[in-house]
C-alpha cells in the first residue's frame, strides 16, 4: 500500500461537481471567515442523509449553509433539518443558501444559540441524524447530547475528526487534537454505538445508535 495518500485524497475531493448554489454558499462562507465542509464531505453528507432515510436531522454548527444544503439534498421531501449556530449572520447566510437550493421554508428550522444551551431543550430519541461541525472544545458535550437525541438506528456524523491528521500522532498534544481523541475513544467504547472512521475531508467519524 502506498505510503503517500495525498494524490488519492485530492482525486477523491475533486470528483464532486458542485452547482452554483453550493459555490455561492462557499463564497459566503469565505466572506464570513468560515471554513465550510470540503466538496468530498458535502457529497458524503448527501449520500448518508439519503441512505439513512432520515426524517428528522440536527446540525450543530450551521456555518453559511454548505453542509445544510448537502444534507437537505439527501433528506426526503418531508424531512426537517434543525440547524443551530450562535451567529445570526451565519444563519442569515445559510437561509439564503437553503432558499436558493429550492428547499421549502418548512423543511428547515434555524435556531440562534450555543449548542450547549439549545440541545438540552430538544426531545429525547426524536432524531434520525445528528451532524456535528462546531467548536471543538464542546464536542464531548455535543456527542453526549447527540446520543440522547438519536433514535435507535440513528446516525451520528462528526466532521474534522482527524484534526488535520494530528489525531493519529500520539506526540501531538494540541487541545483540539486531545479533545478529538477523547471523542473517538468515547464513541468507540460506548455500548450503544457502532462506529467507523472515513478519511474524507479532514476525517468523518460515523456512529450508529443500536
Amino acid at each position: 500500500m502506498s505510503a503517500d495518500k495525498s494524490t488519492s485524497w485530492s482525486y477523491t475531493e475533486g470528483l464532486p461537481v458542485e452547482d452554483a448554489v453550493l459555490r455561492r454558499a462557499r463564497e459566503r462562507s469565505h466572506d464570513l471567515g468560515l471554513f465550510p465542509v470540503s466538496p468530498g464531505v458535502a457529497a458524503v453528507l448527501t449520500v448518508l442523509a439519503a441512505t439513512s432515510k432520515a426524517q428528522t436531522a440536527v446540525e450543530i454548527g450551521t456555518g453559511a449553509g454548505v453542509s445544510g444544503v448537502a444534507l437537505l439534498r439527501g433528506l426526503g421531501p418531508k424531512a426537517v433539518l434543525t440547524t443551530i449556530d450562535p451567529d445570526v449572520d451565519h444563519l442569515k447566510a445559510a437561509r439564503e443558501a437553503f432558499t436558493e437550493s429550492g428547499s421549502p421554508a418548512n423543511r428547515t428550522r434555524t435556531i440562534s444559540g450555543r449548542g450547549q444551551d439549545v440541545l438540552p431543550r430538544l426531545t429525547d430519541a426524536a432524531y434520525d441524524l445528528v451532524f456535528i461541525d462546531a467548536d471543538k472544545p464542546s464536542f464531548p458535550d455535543y456527542v453526549e447530547q447527540a446520543i440522547r437525541l438519536l433514535k435507535s438506528g440513528g446516525l451520528l456524523i462528526i466532521n474534522d475528526a482527524l484534526d488535520k491528521d494530528r489525531v493519529s500522532d500520539p506526540a501531538i498534544r494540541e487541545s483540539s487534537t486531545v479533545v478529538l481523541r477523547q471523542v473517538g475513544k468515547l464513541i468507540r467504547e460506548h455500548d450503544s454505538l457502532i462506529s467507523a472512521m472515513l478519511p474524507t475531508g479532514d476525517g468523518l467519524l460515523l456512529a450508529v445508535k443500536r
